[in-house]
């Protein structure tokens, strides 16, 4: 009886560790899905000049990995995390920007994703 409670236990902790998590470009991927992983910034410039200083910070950060320049979304690896930064218009000349960051295996990072969204802050001033 004991044996089956420990199994049981085991089974569950490792259902509730499993998850899936969506991204920007509106893909699931493996990892846990609980856990703050997003930042969001808005600022006082229009979207194509922000969505080039993301490029920059990025590009200086790390390797860019993506960069789709109609949704305006571009993806980096930075110290082996993934970071998507997606930039839209949320009234003319207000852009919203929206950093995720990702460990290997699917953890959050939300230090690296506040770190990145302060960094895009600095290069528009």
């Amino acid at each position: 009886m004991m044996k089956v409670l420990i199994g049981l236990l085991a089974l569950a902790g490792i259902l509730a560790s499993t998850g899936c998590y969506s991204t920007p470009e509106g893909h699931h991927k493996f990892g846990t899905p609980w856990g703050r992983d997003t930042i969001e910034g808005r600022y006082e410039r229009p979207v194509d000049q922000v969505f080039a200083a993301t490029k920059e910070v990025l590009g200086f950060n790390g390797t860019l990995t993506g960069e789709n320049t109609i949704a305006k979304i571009v993806t980096a690896s930075v110290d082996g995390r993934t970071v998507w930064v997606k930039i839209d218009e949320v009234e003319p000349r207000v852009s919203r920007v929206t950093v995720q960051a990702r460990k290997q295996g699917g953890l959050p990072d939300i230090y690296l994703a506040s770190e990145i969204d302060k960094q895009i802050a600095i290069r528009l001033k």
